[in-house]
């Protein structure tokens, strides 16, 4: 592999990573001016993270090594999971190893030191969180796994590059199992980011806090990992659903021209779902907590039934 590709390897995930602060400044700032507000910027999350990574990290006395340890395990297998979904460039020298299944067990591995650094202080508030989030996600994972084995089956791979490849050289046509692909991997997107309706990230109400609840004890550069690898997170799975649904614009090849066409693709691409999620999140009340199982339940009935319309429209055809 040359030089080249695994320049631009790095570079991918480099540019994923710093733009994912801005990703959550676009949704902040279009969700104000859809309200009539002025809103704080979309450099706003940017100033948060640099103010907090030069304050000073207070510790519980009862924190264990578990605690002081969790942020760095989340914000690596965080951007470890973000170096495995091409924003730019389908083949690059990881290729073989952005699997699916690699990109799930990476999240989960993130996910289970959150829940965690959580229980560890011993609040009611980190325990709570901790179980919502842990019962919320084994209702999300499978509903994310059956939505993406509906594309893995026509490119015979759970292999994200190779999926990407067989959408691109598909001819494009309407294929209904997709389209119930798509809407569940939506669901499971909002679900899995803490977005309205599933979540509110800017609450610090006990009753519906679930993401907040389990970093409510952290500050200083711990605080800023958290909540740089949530924005990450969340500019990770929209690069996943655009990649999977539409990758058209994503180059091909490693040259300067075809990168620079797939950067202004994916940007406009993020920006247009930054946009729609601000716009959901505007007009759509928070679900009661009661009702998140029954809206990821939802999500893996519409991709089960993307499966089953696979199989009989499709591949009967």
């Amino acid at each position: 592999m040359s030089g080249t590709s695994l320049f631009l390897q790095i570079a991918q995930a480099v540019v994923l990573v710093l733009f994912a602060p801005i990703a959550a400044g676009v949704v902040s700032t279009a969700k104000a001016r859809l309200q009539n507000r002025r809103g704080a910027g979309v450099l706003q999350p940017w100033r948060n993270l640099i103010k907090l990574f030069g304050k000073q990290v207070v510790l519980a006395e009862n924190a264990s090594w578990i605690f002081r340890f969790a942020p760095y395990v989340v914000f690596t297998a965080t951007i470890m999971a973000a170096s495995c979904v091409p924003p730019l460039l389908v083949h690059t020298p990881l290729s073989l190893t952005a699997d699916v299944i690699a990109l799930v067990a990476l999240l989960a591995l993130a996910r289970f030191f959150l829940a965690l650094a959580g229980m560890d202080i011993g609040t009611a508030f980190g325990g709570m969180g901790a179980s919502r989030e842990m019962t919320f996600s084994a209702l999300a994972e499978p509903a994310m796994l059956m939505s993406v084995f509906v594309l893995s089956i026509g490119a015979q791979s759970t292999n994200l590059t190779t999926m990407i490849s067989h959408t691109l050289n598909t001819p494009i046509v309407l294929q209904p199992s997709l389209a119930f692909a798509l809407v569940a991997m939506l669901m499971v997107a909002v679900a899995e980011n803490g977005r309205i309706p599933v979540d509110n990230p800017t609450t610090h109400l006990e009753l519906t806090m679930i993401h907040e609840a389990m970093i409510l004890e952290y500050s200083g550069r711990h605080l800023a990992l958290m909540e740089w690898a949530a924005m990450i997170k969340l500019t990770l799975f929209a690069t996943l659903i655009i990649d999977l649904f539409l990758p058209w614009g994503i180059s091909i090849d490693a040259s300067l021209a075809g990168v620079a066409m797939g950067l202004v693709a994916w940007l406009l691409k993020l920006i247009g779902f930054l946009l729609g999620l601000s716009l959901v999140e505007t007009y759509l009340a928070k679900l009661r907590l009661f009702e998140v199982p029954e809206f990821l339940s939802t999500a893996f009935v519409i991709a089960f039934l993307g499966l089953l319309t696979h199989y009989m429209l499709e591949i009967g055809t």
